[in-house]
């Protein structure tokens, strides 16, 4: 009896040393950070760690992505059940990789730009700062988006690499997740409106322990953003606008619903396709664009055209347009970088309260008399 009564005991000493090998963090009151306007991402605040979750990481995306954030030091006293996380990230980011533009200003704007160390098409950034880091060689060519060259990412190490994806297949990030380093998906695309978009600073302001930061400088281009909104409210008329332009045979242009329309309606301007429903484009043929928008006012976002000649040389049918006629045609495709980025792509998801006002001096001169468009530029 005696025998058994000591294997008993054993067991269960044994039992009680495995469970906490598998015991979880430490369960301290959670805290989670106001997000005013974004859906795709959220950040749970413990006492000496934080959990980021990403929703939303691509349009119908049926995973959540979790990851753990805490200091080295903390990191090494945890213990939690396997796989419970899809990457461990220090907290003390010294090294990043992101794969957008996009994701440029919030470095900057949080003063952590010198932590970026390489970028898949370092011609396509724009932003003079940052050009000033690659001219140094601060900063890497990774090659291509679409086939990031993980030689030289493994090389160059960062502790974590910032991406994005639009169904969560992507071998090259496989390939980097096995060499430890982990990949945290960015979703700002995804967001429904231009504020959302841009809170997603706070992201970045929880990687780097910046939340107060971040918080204030949304909180300031929200505060911009909805004064010149309550600005163009003051607006007597109303110009029809048009936009986008034909790839091949189909006019690519913004559905009612989408970020690019709200912009329109906080303009306080009558978008001929408002009233469609949607998120994301409108694909329609050259006869009913034309049909409905003959006599627009304004043509804002001709596609990558730059020139009133490079519009006509691609389809003279364009010239039918009243607003080609009277030279009202707006693109963003003319403000670039030394290297020829569009600024655009690299900054408007940041700074929604540039593009509104933009458009409002554009659509409403009288509003903003003293206002210079930051990305908007007429036709050449």
């Amino acid at each position: 009896m005696k025998f058994y009564k000591y294997t008993l005991i054993f067991l269960l000493l044994a039992a009680c040393k495995n469970d906490k090998k598998e015991e979880m963090l430490p369960n301290y009151e959670a805290k989670q950070p106001e997000l005013k306007y974004a859906e795709g991402f959220s950040v749970t605040e413990y006492e000496n760690y934080k959990v980021l979750v990403i929703s939303k990481p691509w349009p119908n995306a049926k995973k959540e992505y979790q990851y753990l954030l805490a200091s080295p030091e903390q990191l090494a006293k945890m213990t939690f059940p396997k796989d419970t996380y899809d990457g461990i990230v220090t907290n003390t980011l010294e090294r990043i990789v992101v794969t957008s533009t996009t994701n440029i200003p919030a470095l900057e704007l949080l003063d952590v730009e010198e932590s970026l160390v390489g970028f898949p098409g370092i011609d396509y950034i724009s932003s003079d700062k940052t050009r000033a880091l690659i001219d140094s060689g601060v900063i890497r060519e990774l090659g291509k988006n679409e086939g990031i060259n993980t030689e030289v990412l493994l090389d160059i190490n960062p502790d974590v690499v910032v991406g994005f994806g639009i169904d969560g297949v992507n071998k090259t990030f496989e390939t980097i997740k096995k060499a430890n380093i982990p990949v945290i998906y960015n979703g700002d695309w995804v967001e429904s409106s231009a504020l959302a978009k841009a809170e997603w600073i706070k992201f970045y302001g929880a990687l780097f322990n910046r939340e107060k930061k971040a918080d204030s400088i949304f909180n300031i281009i929200e505060k911009n953003y909805l004064e010149a909104k309550a600005i163009a409210k003051k607006a007597k008329n109303k110009p029809t606008i048009l936009s986008g332009a034909m790839t091949k045979d189909v006019w690519h242009l913004p559905n009612g619903n989408s970020p690019e329309a709200q912009f329109l309606k906080d303009a306080n301007v009558n978008y001929l396709w408002k009233d469609s429903e949607g998120n994301g484009s409108l694909y329609l043929s050259f006869e009913s664009v034309l049909d409905k928008a003959k006599d627009a006012d304004i043509w804002l976002s001709p596609s990558y055209y730059r020139s009133f000649k490079q519009l006509e040389e691609n389809n003279p049918l364009y010239t039918n347009f009243k607003a080609f006629k009277n030279k009202s045609i707006y693109s963003f495709s003319n403000t670039t970088g030394a290297t020829g980025g569009v600024l655009y792509y690299e900054l408007g998801i940041a700074r929604p309260d540039l593009v509104l006002k933009d458009l409002i001096k554009i659509c409403h001169p009288e509003l903003l008399t003293d206002y210079k468009p930051y990305f908007f530029k007429p036709l050449e």
